[in-house]
């Protein structure tokens, strides 16, 4: 089966291109910069060579068209996912409009099945209920959020009229190989650089990037059922068990307060609007808080792909060794874990 990925190249993206490939699909790409190919892909033990690229904007209609055009199915992974109030545009134009482009032109193209990343996020805030496959999409008061459900509207007008779409809602992804250096990862680095000492209490799911990549293979050709709509393997994780879990990985310290998230979201409305005049990142996020603060589990019957979720210690301790091993982390910073070998790639 060929398989059109956009957003190949990043990091839920490059999994799941690798995950495609292992099944013995073809892999056509819509890139930006076809040297990232190489990034995404090498070191997840995939040649650049087994892939098909297209060069182009996931906003570029032309493109787009190239992309899926003679593709039995399409995935959507390509989407800017940041917290960092200086990219709110790239986010709007990316997430929202991308989106609309692309499934349209899959429906076009004939595509017999095409499956949209969407984000647990998306069904944000619930009230406090757990998510499920109806549960109504939410009005987050958050740009990335906002431009996620914006894009899930999207893509459940287009089940609603009948199209082969299929949504899948990855929770926070963290693992090894993240090309980009991502919001989750470039936060738990933070952790271990001792930049965030304050924490809102709540929690949010989290996963593993390799089980999403597996979800997203196993699409392809599972068959369909219900509404379509299935959670990536994922834990809902309190902050506190969060940083007690790199604490026992890596057998550091790191000192934190922990204080109600609704009372820290305004430290975070600060940070947001300093952001843009500050040349340096700032680890105290608007939208992090706010997951927090209004994230709920998933719900025990909500439609899965049947798969296991790897541990959330695995996890962390693979993405911590990954981190050091590319330079990203001391050996004091990784602890306990730079004196441990990162597991070859596997799915």
């Amino acid at each position: 089966m060929l398989v059109a990925v956009t957003g190949g190249t990043g990091f839920v993206g490059a999994h799941s291109v690798a995950a495609l490939l292992r099944r013995g699909h073809q892999v056509r790409l819509l890139v930006r910069d076809r040297a990232a190919v190489a990034r995404g892909l090498a070191p997840l033990g995939v040649d650049p060579a087994a892939v098909e690229t297209v060069a182009g904007e996931v906003t570029d209609r032309r493109r787009v068209a190239e992309v899926v055009c003679g593709a039995q199915a399409v995935l959507h992974a390509a989407s800017v996912y940041s917290f960092d109030s200086r990219q709110r545009e790239t986010i709007r134009r990316t997430n929202e409009h991308g989106t609309e482009l692309v499934l349209a032109a899959a429906r076009r193209a004939g595509a017999e099945r095409i499956v949209h990343v969407s984000s647990v996020g998306a069904l944000f805030p619930t009230g406090g209920a757990p998510v499920r496959e109806d549960t109504p999409v939410g009005w987050p008061a958050e740009p990335y959020l906002a431009s996620k459900a914006a894009a899930e509207r999207i893509a459940r007008q287009h089940q609603q009229d009948g199209a082969p779409v299929l949504i899948s809602y990855p929770p926070a992804l963290l693992g090894p190989h993240d090309p980009r250096l991502g919001d989750q990862t470039a936060r738990l680095r933070d952790v271990l650089r001792g930049l965030m000492p304050i924490w809102p209490l709540g929690g949010f799911p989290v996963g593993d990037v390799r089980d999403t990549a597996e979800l997203h293979a196993g699409l392809m050709t599972a068959p369909r059922t219900g509404l379509d709509r299935h959670f990536g393997p994922g834990t809902f994780l309190p902050t506190r068990q969060y940083v007690r879990t790199l604490r026992e990985l890596t057998g550091r310290r790191l000192p934190a307060v922990f204080l109600p998230a609704r009372a820290v979201l305004p430290v975070g409305r600060l940070a947001g609007l300093l952001q843009p005049h500050w040349p340096w990142h700032i680890p105290a996020e608007y939208g992090a808080v706010y997951t927090c603060a209004y994230a709920t589990e998933v719900h025990a019957a909500a439609g899965t792909a049947a798969l296991p979720a790897r541990s959330v210690a695995d996890t962390m301790a693979d993405t911590v060794r990954w981190l050091h091993r590319n330079g990203r982390l001391s050996d004091r910073q990784a602890g306990l874990l730079a004196a441990e070998k990162e597991p070859e790639p596997t799915g």
